[in-house]
């Protein structure tokens, strides 16, 4: 029984081990690749367009509903000790530097960072990037770089956007539920909110934009068993970015405490 448990904790720390040496190598590389011509430009137009047009829709949906939430939720207590009017200075800072950030990447963590595994996956069942290299073409500059470019630039756009999205969702509550005159919604959101507040949340972004990118391709490349490994690669994607995600949140966090207090 020991044994048998022993075995399997070596197990997993040799996948890991296998993993990190692996997404270290890939990020290695996309990153000196994207320095070095030829520039793709027109794969990385269409990229930006599935990772951020495509998903201003679902984004849109998701962060109205967090600034109802976080307002009302907000709202049940501070209407308590009658302190209504923080509510919006509240929900601006929650939503500007955690909320909206982390959000917005899970958000698009689902929806292209699984389309990114199962497209790539299924071209490397299909030995579509094995016919890449026999063309003498790179499969990393090729399908890894305009990803991992669009997705770097594009998280920032859409957690602003969301961010905005967030505090006038909360501001439909504040002003049309709980009364707050409009003009000191805006003024005590104004007010609460500084620089390094909004600077500290799209920083976080554009490393969650990379985690994406490199997550999802390095499990889009390593394939295998058909459409079942498609699948497995896609969960396996999609679950590892989370973790992955909510770890660095943490880590950013911590560092940004004590850098900007």
């Amino acid at each position: 029984m020991i044994s048998g448990f022993l075995s399997h904790i070596g197990r997993m720390t040799l996948s890991f081990l296998f993993f990190a040496g692996g997404l270290a190598n890939l990020s290695g590389q996309a990153i000196y690749l994207s320095f070095v011509p030829p520039f793709h430009k027109g794969r990385f137009f269409e990229q930006i367009k599935k990772a951020g047009c495509d998903s201003l829709p679902i984004v849109s949906l998701v962060a109205l509903f967090i600034g109802f939430i976080f307002a009302l939720q907000t709202a049940y207590f501070m209407q308590r000790i009658g302190s209504e009017m923080y509510i919006a200075s509240l929900v601006a800072l929650s939503i500007v530097r955690e909320l909206g950030p982390v959000i917005t990447a899970l958000v698009v963590a689902g929806r292209v960072g699984a389309s990114i595994t199962a497209e790539l996956g299924s071209m490397q069942v299909t030995e579509q990037i094995d016919a890449l290299e026999t063309l003498a073409s790179n499969p990393i500059k090729y399908l890894v770089v305009p990803r991992f470019l669009a997705l770097s630039i594009v998280l920032p756009l859409l957690t602003l956007y969301a961010d905005i999205i967030g505090i006038m969702g909360s501001y439909i509550i504040c002003v049309f539920k709980l009364g707050i005159s409009s003009s000191l919604y805006l003024h005590v959101t104004f007010d609460a909110l500084l620089y390094k507040d909004l600077f500290t949340g799209l920083v976080k972004t554009i490393f969650f934009g990379m985690l994406i990118a490199l997550v999802s391709c390095y499990e889009g490349f390593n394939v295998e068993g058909g459409a079942e490994g498609v699948g497995r690669a896609t969960t396996r994607s999609v679950v590892f970015t989370f973790i992955m995600i909510i770890a660095a949140d943490c880590f950013f966090t911590a560092i940004f405490y004590f850098i900007f207090p």
